[in-house]
């Protein structure tokens, strides 16, 4: 039988190691397949000829001319050797800032020059750029034209006839000069048509065509620019027209159907030159060179014109193929690499799951790698100015930090629905086998509790099926006596297995209470079980769960947390089946590494295990979690059964709901910083590396709720940026609203597909889990925020609301989500009207800000159940437990090696 055990497990792993090379196959294959759809060439119309003219600004990725940054004569020199050969002329933009050698030095390369001023509202730089103006074509050979002036009309500088004035001058001066040169000012298409006058004025039509700025297709672009000539030229028929701007960018947001890339830009002048060319244009594409330091100007969209980049590199080829992202070979081959360890470790670690589940998993995790390295070759294309820059730092690590959730969640996710067996699954044992049972001391901590309530938890406790245990009531700093003398009488009536203790003033809170149980405990007893004031516990509790503890090395057995009073009640059925996913999914699947989290309740303990690692923790407001911690690093090990053995209350408020929630996850970031050295990898760390994982990513989601307000908040701030000042705000990334949108998904999936495996409840009820999942998402951010920054749990005041009409009650425990949901709301409208019409990344931007609230107007639909009128009384059966099988001492319900 050991031999043929041999065989039959050597089969398996070697299928499983087949089938995970195929796995990784299939995926490599796939991620091939999505960079090759997203990237793949076009191939334009080929153009292989000179280009007959160029628009040139000399600055370099480092230089601005408002900051007083210009270029050399040397870096001038260098363009125009890249350019001689390349083009024929180069129009000019000022005779400042570094500009005015450009015509002499372009010269020494045989290249013609249209001479270019800038002209604005600052009289005495006009004066200058008139002067170098007349000069330069004065005594320059190569300049035959000249430009007075650029878009100075459009952007409103100044009135018509200061322009003509200006123009008048230039070409007076240049004829008392004896020099014949053609003088005119550049504008748009439309202004010529707007200002008739003005064409009389020059010597040619210098129109600019940008079909990008009107929201034209890459399509249909070049059609329309060379319409809007023929417009032009026919409204100027004894006039020569030469187009001073014709070009489309490579990079910037998009604008209506007008989509910035490589190859839109390529596809757009290569047949704009073709055509050009057949029809004998006079030209000058927009640009020769990237102008990073335009983006402050234009948005990102102003940096991104230039045949080539702000470094000089030929951004595409004019014959042959081209693609968004010519690499992209090499960043497909590089994502693979990246996710090859991460899908190799998983491939083995899991090779019980089933196909579909690795190849799901790998599959993610490809997908994240690959979004990662797409976002960082993005940001290694982009010209970062200060405010991207800001926004780049802000974004990256959320972007990192989600992407680490969505692959704990969807690991999470693979282990449910694709697992073919649990490995650690204990059943509770037999109650009627005979044999000797160790002394339970069981701690009931109490604060002010309603006396029946107590006296319930006491009868169920007095009716427990086991002959050896003892009852400690710990009643901590209750002030009224009335509420603490009836259960100190009523523990002497139930008899000397329960003892009473009233202490006042006791420190430490609930962990307080319990570390005073400890010293009061029976010297014989073995297992230390703590439950809540409030919960019914099943007779049979310690006679299925205490013979776990057989086993030496066994420190604690925990069984769920459950509620008996929601069956009548909209809001306490939501939030308890919201509590039921937790348990019956988390903590499953952390069991299944000897890493779950140890509750206040329904947690038993051996005491020698407390000995060892020391008292409850004080410091902490979740000195359960922070015990099992110590525990599991102390080298105990735990045991989860997913029977329920007892039953308590629920919050009867959706403010008492959210104050749950909000020390539970203060209390995690309490215990993170605690104990967070041991959570880093290392031979010597005391928790195992899944237990650390578990640990971290357990909590991780939180920490993502954290980072999800501050987003949110960000979002609102950079929204009101990017409408008021978009010179320096503009939208991020598509990419980086990936994570976000992905999150969100996986909080659906797990209530919508994880809810159907696992939670025995109706569609409604995993409809009102989720809701009750989403509402609490604003107190876990704040919880996780404050524990960053603080060391003590704040003061939280319950608003007192009882009097006020239904509506207003909800309204006011939910009233800092709702005012977010609705700056939300109110800012994604904003952002549509203000660009959504034009900028279809705009609209995305407005989506996921209403995406955004949903979570905040899940708090606000919450309460509103919470204080709605209730429905008649009437019986709403619970999705009972089936009765457990049970198991003997040495069966399967034995803890797994």
């Amino acid at each position: 039988m050991v031999a043929a055990g041999k065989v039959t497990s050597y089969l398996p792993r070697a299928a499983m190691r087949y089938s995970g090379l195929v796995v990784l196959l299939l995926v490599a294959v796939l991620n091939l397949a999505g960079w090759a759809y997203l990237n793949w060439p076009v191939e334009p119309r080929p153009w292989g000829q000179v280009i007959s003219g160029v628009d040139y600004t000399p600055f370099r990725a480092d230089q601005d001319p408002r900051a007083g940054k210009f270029p050399s004569d040397e870096e001038i020199e260098q363009d125009m050797q890249i350019l001689a050969g390349q083009v024929r002329q180069v129009r000019t933009y000022s005779t400042l800032d570094g500009q005015g050698k450009i015509a002499e030095i372009a010269g020494r390369y045989g290249l013609e020059v249209m001479q270019g001023t800038w002209l604005d509202n600052r009289l005495d730089r006009n004066e200058k750029e008139i002067e170098n103006l007349v000069r330069i074509a004065d005594t320059q050979n190569n300049v035959h034209r000249v430009l007075v002036g650029n878009e100075t009309l459009l952007r409103a500088d100044m009135p018509l006839q200061d322009l003509i004035q200006y123009i008048r001058r230039v070409r007076t001066e240049l004829a008392n000069r004896g020099k014949h040169v053609e003088v005119s000012t550049a504008e748009t298409w439309d202004i010529w048509l707007r200002y008739p006058q003005l064409g009389k004025e020059v010597d040619y039509i210098a129109i600019h065509l940008l079909p990008y700025w009107e929201g034209q297709s890459p399509e249909k672009a070049v059609e329309y620019a060379l319409e809007r000539y023929q417009q032009v030229k026919d409204a100027y028929p004894t006039k020569k027209v030469v187009i001073t701007e014709v070009g489309w960018p490579s990079e910037g947001r998009i604008r209506r159907d007008a989509v910035p890339s490589p190859t839109s830009q390529a596809s757009f002048l290569r047949l704009f030159l073709n055509i050009a060319n057949q029809r004998g244009l006079d030209y000058y594409v927009q640009e020769a060179f990237d102008q990073p330091w335009k983006r402050n100007i234009e948005g990102s969209v102003g940096a991104y014109w230039g045949l080539y980049t702000a470094d000089r590199t030929p951004k595409f080829p004019m014959v042959g193929p081209v693609s968004n992202r010519p690499n992209w070979p090499q960043l497909a081959a590089a994502s693979v690499l990246l996710a090859l360890p991460l899908m190799a470790w998983f491939l083995a670690r899991w090779a019980e799951l089933r196909f579909i589940g690795r190849v799901f998993f790998v599959a993610l995790i490809q997908l994240v790698t690959s979004a990662i390295v797409m976002v960082i070759d993005s940001g290694l294309r982009t010209y970062m100015s200060p405010g991207i820059a800001v926004m780049w730092a802000m974004l990256l690590p959320l972007l990192f930090m989600l992407f680490l959730v969505v692959l704990a969640e969807g690991l999470e996710m693979s282990e449910v629905i694709w697992s073919s067996r649990r490995k650690r699954h204990f059943l509770p044992f037999k109650t009627d086998i005979e044999r000797s049972w160790p002394k339970v001391s069981i701690h009931v901590p109490a604060y002010n509790e309603p006396p029946e309530m107590l006296k319930k938890t006491l009868d169920a406790l007095a009716r427990l099926d086991y002959p050896n245990f003892e009852v400690l009531i710990i009643d901590n700093n209750t002030k009224d006596e009335k509420v603490w003398r009836p259960i100190e009488e009523y523990c002497k009536q139930l008899g000397e297995r329960f003892r009473f203790f009233h202490v006042a003033p006791l420190k430490g809170f609930k962990a307080g209470a319990l570390n005073f149980a400890l010293r009061h405990t029976a010297k014989d007893a073995e297992i230390i079980g703590v439950i809540d004031a409030d919960y019914l516990i099943e007779p049979d509790w310690l006679k299925s769960l205490v013979p776990y503890f057989d086993r030496a090395d066994i420190g604690f057995v925990q069984a769920p947390q459950d509620h008996h009073d929601w069956k009548n009640d909209r809001f306490k059925e939501f939030i308890n089946w919201e509590y039921a996913g937790f348990f019956q999914i988390g903590m499953v699947q952390r069991n299944e590494r000897d890493a779950i989290i140890q509750h206040g309740t329904m947690t038993l303990i051996r005491r020698a295990a407390i000995e060892h690692v020391g008292p409850w923790a004080e410091w902490c407001i979740c000195e359960d979690a922070e015990m099992g911690l110590r525990l599991l690093a102390g080298g105990w090990h735990s045991v989860y059964t997913d029977r329920r053995f007892g039953y308590g209350l629920t919050p009867d408020s959706f403010a008492g709901y959210k104050s749950q929630r909000f020390r539970w996850a203060y209390g995690a970031v309490q215990i993170m910083k605690r104990h967070w050295r041991d959570m880093l990898p290392g031979a010597d760390r005391k928790l195992d590396p899944m237990q650390r994982y578990h640990f971290i990513t357990g909590w991780m989601p939180w920490f993502a709720d954290a980072l999800g307000l501050v987003f949110a908040i960000a979002s609102l701030i950079w929204t009101v940026g990017v409408m008021t000042l978009p010179k320096y705000f503009e939208l991020p990334l598509a990419l980086f609203l990936l994570p976000v949108v992905a999150v969100f998904g996986a909080k659906l999936a797990q209530f919508l597909w994880l809810y159907k495996i696992r939670v025995p409840c109706t569609f409604r009820q995993r409809m009102g889990a989720g809701l009750a999942g989403l509402a609490l998402t604003y107190t876990i951010a704040r919880a996780m925020i404050f524990g960053l920054f603080t060391s003590k749990l704040p003061f939280i005041r319950t608003p007192k609301h009882e009097d006020q009409p239904a509506f207003l009650q909800a309204l006011i425990m939910a009233q800092e989500e709702t005012l977010l949901g609705a700056l939300l709301v109110l800012a994604g409208i904003a952002m549509w009207n203000f660009q959504g019409g034009e900028d279809p990344e705009a609209r995305l931007w407005a989506v996921v800000m209403w995406a955004q609230s949903v979570p905040y107007w899940a708090s606000l639909v919450l309460a509103a159940i919470n204080v709605a009128p209730k429905p008649p009384s009437k019986t709403v059966p619970a999705p009972a437990p089936q009765p457990p099988a049970q198991a003997e001492i040495g069966s399967q319900g034995s803890p797994a090696q």
